[in-house]
């Protein structure tokens, strides 16, 4: 089980599964939405579902014309995870609890990051989506 929640402490959820695919978005939508160099996110495996253990009520989402969401705390303003419709895409990790089970395994859209990112490890580096 993974858990993890928002700044404030506000809302909590718990995911039964795993997670998978994570990656380090460079672009600047990602940039601006998360106030640094990029996003941490990494998608809910096909059997894993996540839980709002307390302050669902909380919750706000920012909605983009392509169906994809940002769901965050309308208390403190930490995103918690992603939506594609209405169902959960995956978490941003930096408000999982602990060890996510999973590292950043590629950074995307680094032809557009900021030029103050300098992006360092072994992860391989796409100027636009991972093939």
């Amino acid at each position: 089980m993974i858990t993890g929640g928002c700044f404030c402490g506000e809302v909590r959820y718990r995911i039964d599964g795993a997670l998978r695919n994570a990656r380090a978005c460079h672009c600047s939508r990602c940039r601006r939405a998360f106030s640094g160099p990029s996003s941490a996110y990494a998608e809910l495996s096909p059997i894993s579902t996540l839980t709002w253990v307390t302050g669902e009520q909380k919750l706000k989402r920012y909605a983009s014309n392509d169906g994809w969401a940002l769901v965050f705390c309308s208390n403190c303003g930490s995103t918690l995870c992603g939506l594609f419709g209405e169902a959960v895409h995956g978490v941003t990790l930096g408000c999982v609890d602990g060890d996510p089970g999973v590292a950043i395994e590629r950074h995307i859209f680094v032809g557009s990051k900021a030029p103050w990112d300098h992006i360092g490890g072994d992860a391989p580096q796409f100027d636009a989506h991972a093939p």
